[in-house]
């Protein structure tokens, strides 16, 4: 009967409970913390998983490529008069292409006639077409394709425009 009426946690000798220990607590947090450890380094440094093979793929890969044998060859700046009806009065081109190193020369040979076929085409384009900011793509795939024709395929890589201005 008198362990029915004692409060509950009290003991028969009256004795306030024992606070129980934070001990196996520490120690679990603690080996939690080294066991984690040990296992990022372990799968880390390639000493399970794989991760040799994953670490020597990936020195492999800081390596520098080396680049394409390509040159870029200047293309003289244009500057093309626009009609009367826009609010711009010129346009400035000027651009680089880029090419084999190997027909460096021969794009270079032909750089009147490059001149030639850019300028005809920037004369030939809509004023409001020139004066949209999204149209400088759709063109310099135009002037591309037209710059490889005249040079012959294979020899011109890209057409890379640095500038176009409005003015």
């Amino acid at each position: 009967m008198i362990g029915e009426v004692m409060a509950e946690g009290a003991t028969a000798d009256g004795d306030p409970p024992k606070k129980k220990s934070k001990l196996p607590i520490l120690l679990g947090l603690i080996l939690m913390l080294v066991m984690g450890g040990g296992g990022f380094y372990a799968t880390f440094s390639g000493l399970i998983l794989g991760g040799g093979e994953v670490a020597l793929a990936h020195t492999e890969s800081e390596s520098v490529e080396k680049l394409p044998d390509i040159a870029f060859v200047p293309v003289d700046p244009l500057v093309v008069s626009l009609g009367s009806q826009s609010r711009a009065r010129h346009l400035r081109f000027a651009s680089q292409l880029e090419v084999a190193r190997p027909h460096q020369d021969e794009v270079t040979m032909l750089m009147p006639r490059i001149l030639d076929v850019l300028n005809g085409y920037l004369r030939a384009v809509e004023v409001n077409e020139l004066e949209d900011p999204s149209a400088l793509i759709r063109l310099r795939a135009q002037m591309l394709r037209r710059i490889q024709i005249v040079a012959g395929e294979g020899r011109v890589r890209d057409l890379l425009v640095t500038e176009f201005v409005l003015n």
